[in-house]
């Protein structure tokens, strides 16, 4: 190893320590931010009770600023007002306390505003925290409905479900929201590709967090032939491709040789040393069956094949989800 490498590997845990402070100071400024917001909502509430204010007290406070800070974002009547809420939402509540200054201010106005009760602001407020999501992120799963879909699949389960769940480690819920799909009137596997990609984001966070997307119609060789994968997905916690087959027809046999020829490509060509053999789901549907196969590279262990079906989308819930899409395509055909 030369001097430079030596040098460059040594540098780079600098960097991991500004890095590191970078996101403690960032931390440090939104808690600080969080609490100040609490403090003035808290004088606004106790100045805005007393009767010689009134709703006048807000306004005149906002024209203060307004005046004599014209550059302090945020202080107009309605941000104020914001604040209020904010202290009066939750200052008698000390389950909340401990999370408060964890999330950042946006996503505060996106649950005071979405959210109708303290439990539904709590759960999401626990989310944002595990999940670090973004403003977006948050909108996207308040506006699915998250909260009732969890809270409807923890409601008493057939035996059937109820093991299912436990095999899958409860990683994906019973109900999905498929709204963002938009699919045409004539169902083709390309229309159900596309409708899929277009909103790529929302399909990912309804299929669980470990998913990647890497590409849509991927191209892979074998000899002098091309073959184009439907979607090709990488799994964090398999350390795994993951490759989707979307079939509209019966479910035919050569499918699973169509997709572990695709497997065998994405080993040999795409996969990486330290990462495990490719897996592949195929998605088939026709009016009288539904077929949700999962093709396993040929080379893989029973304890590693054991694990993929673990970790990988449960075969009941998406058999169960896959009908109910073919539900919905049948009454929007009909119409």
């Amino acid at each position: 190893m030369s001097d430079v490498t030596s040098y460059d590997e040594q540098f780079k845990k600098i960097v991991e320590i500004i890095e590191s402070a970078k996101e403690r100071a960032y931390h440090k400024v939104n808690e600080e931010l969080i609490l100040m917001y609490h403090d003035i909502g808290k004088y606004i509430s106790e100045e805005s009770e007393n009767a010689e204010y009134g709703d006048a007290f807000v306004q005149k406070l906002a024209d203060f600023f307004a005046t004599n800070y014209p550059d302090l974002k945020g202080f107009t009547r309605r941000g104020l007002y914001r604040m209020k809420q904010f202290y009066e939402l939750y200052k008698d509540e000390e389950k909340v306390s401990p999370l408060v200054t964890q999330l950042s201010w946006t996503n505060h106005l996106k649950i005071m505003s979405a959210c109708k009760t303290m439990e539904e602001r709590i759960f999401y407020m626990n989310m944002c925290i595990k999940e670090r999501l973004s403003k977006r992120e948050l909108a996207r799963q308040i506006d699915s409905g998250y909260y009732e879909r969890y809270m409807l699949s923890q409601k008493p389960l057939s035996p059937a479900i109820a093991e299912s769940k436990r095999a899958t480690g409860n990683i994906f819920l019973d109900n999905y929201v498929l709204d963002f799909l938009d699919l045409p009137h004539t169902v083709s596997e390309r229309d159900l590709q596309k409708s899929i990609i277009r909103n790529l984001k929302d399909f990912i966070l309804e299929i669980g967090k470990d998913f990647t997307f890497i590409g849509e119609e991927y191209r892979v060789q074998v000899g002098k032939h091309d073959y184009y994968i439907d979607l090709l997905f990488y799994h964090r916690g398999l350390t795994c491709l993951v490759a989707f087959e979307l079939k509209i027809g019966e479910f035919k046999p050569e499918y699973i040789g169509k997709v572990n020829l695709y497997l065998e490509a994405l080993d040999r060509e795409v996969k990486k040393e330290n990462e495990n053999p490719s897996v592949g789901v195929v998605l088939c549907a026709s009016k009288d069956d539904e077929v949700v196969e999962f093709a396993l590279s040929r080379s893989l262990s029973p304890t590693m094949v054991s694990e993929y079906n673990l970790k990988l989308i449960d075969k009941k819930l998406l058999q169960r989800k896959l009908k109910e899409y073919i539900a919905l395509v049948e009454t929007i055909s009909d119409d």
